[in-house]
């Protein structure tokens, strides 16, 4: 494994999950172990890449983890799930069961659960003594909070409570953690919470990670920018299972995730072309996706062409080394003094809080943040 991170293990620092036992959690945990320990490498993870090498990152070995989670199943159950999904590699559950169950014994209830008679005030606070126990527990110095859960609606604007990714939010900076949201769900933007984030000198990236069709959406529109191609159209489908296969075949749900996706595209190209973006529930697939786009662009002197993608992957396997990559660099910012949005992360985000859309352009951002973050060693 590259050590880019400090060398001191006696920092430690503490990583959160909302959806604690989901595929994406799971993954992250195991994979950090299975890293950590050097059984594979850390392929995935910008942050184990040299320009990283100095920015001051909290080492892997020295990661914390605990979460919230409404569903039962112990980790290491779930890492068994995941292989035989062919998410996790065979093996590996068995190799990382120290990690996981240490993992899974730091998962508190989440909620609200149906019928729950509690008010926003007192889930916030619930959980938020959940995150502070953690913390004064096992000695992290700083934890940053972080939302993997299934895709919400978003609510409607007479609604008299917080959706449940927004009462984690509040949670997180009442507990004065960081937080990042890495799913389409509202969290942290509300005025009042991104508000109480500020004043509390918390630093909080998001929303909805950028893992497969918008990743490569967001490396195609530029071309044909910068190329003076006119996109006519651009339609896609995404075939998926799992839990979020099943989560998004809620309309709602769907529409709060295709946002994202429609954003990349009106912001690089400048307009909404037409078409849309169908989710598709296949049972059958698990945590595998397989997402097609049908792009149609105007040529010289008008000629019709067309351009046609395919992309086959985990979102899991996908997701989980940004989520570690965001553990950190977030952690490291909150560490150096930083507060409020950090643009700079808009490399792994759909929804970013500000920024380029360009994935290039991001990630030249981010860089230049890696070197921001060296500078305040």
């Amino acid at each position: 494994m590259t050590t880019t991170a400090t060398e001191s293990t006696a920092v430690r620092t503490g990583i959160w999950f909302v959806g604690a036992r989901g595929s994406v959690a799971t993954t992250a945990v195991a994979g950090c172990a299975a890293v950590t320990a050097g059984l594979h490498p850390p392929t995935g993870m910008v942050t184990e890449t040299a320009p990283f090498a100095e920015s001051g990152l909290a080492a892997l070995s020295s990661l914390v983890f605990g979460g919230h989670d409404t569903a039962s199943c112990p980790l290491p159950k779930r890492a068994e799930e995941l292989t035989a999904a062919g998410v996790l590699p065979h093996g590996l559950p068995s190799a990382v069961h120290t990690e996981l169950t240490a993992a899974d014994q730091e998962i508190r209830a989440g909620g609200p659960h149906p019928g729950d008679t509690r008010s926003d005030e007192e889930l916030i606070a619930a959980f938020a003594e959940d995150i502070t126990d953690f913390a004064r527990r096992t000695g992290v110095t700083r934890t940053v909070v972080i939302n993997v859960s299934s895709t919400e609606p978003h609510p409607a604007p007479d609604d008299p409570r917080l959706p449940a990714s927004s009462l984690y939010a509040a949670a997180a900076v009442r507990a004065g953690c960081s937080y990042v949201n890495f799913t389409p769900s509202t969290g942290l933007r509300t005025a009042a919470l991104t508000a109480a984030a500020e004043a509390g000198g918390l630093p909080h990236a998001g929303r909805d990670g950028k893992t497969g069709q918008t990743l490569l959406r967001s490396v195609l529109a530029p071309m044909f920018v910068q190329r003076a191609l006119t996109v006519r159209a651009w339609s896609g489908t995404n075939l998926l299972g799992g839990g979020d296969g099943a989560a998004l075949a809620d309309p709602a749900a769907a529409a709060a995730k295709n946002a994202g996706k429609e954003r990349v595209l009106a912001d690089t190209l400048g307009t909404a072309p037409e078409g849309e973006v169908h989710i598709d529930d296949v049972p059958a697939l698990g945590d595998w996706k397989t997402a097609w786009d049908h792009i149609a662009f105007d040529g010289f002197l008008g000629s019709r062409m067309i351009l046609q993608t395919i992309w086959q992957g985990c979102d899991s396997a996908l997701a989980a080394p940004l989520v570690l990559d965001l553990a950190r660099l977030v952690a490291r910012a909150h560490e150096a003094g930083l507060s409020g949005p950090l643009p700079e992360l808009g490399f792994f985000f759909k929804d970013p809080d500000g920024g380029p859309a360009a994935l290039a352009e991001q990630f030249e951002v981010l860089l230049s943040f890696a070197d921001r973050l060296k500078e305040t060693r």
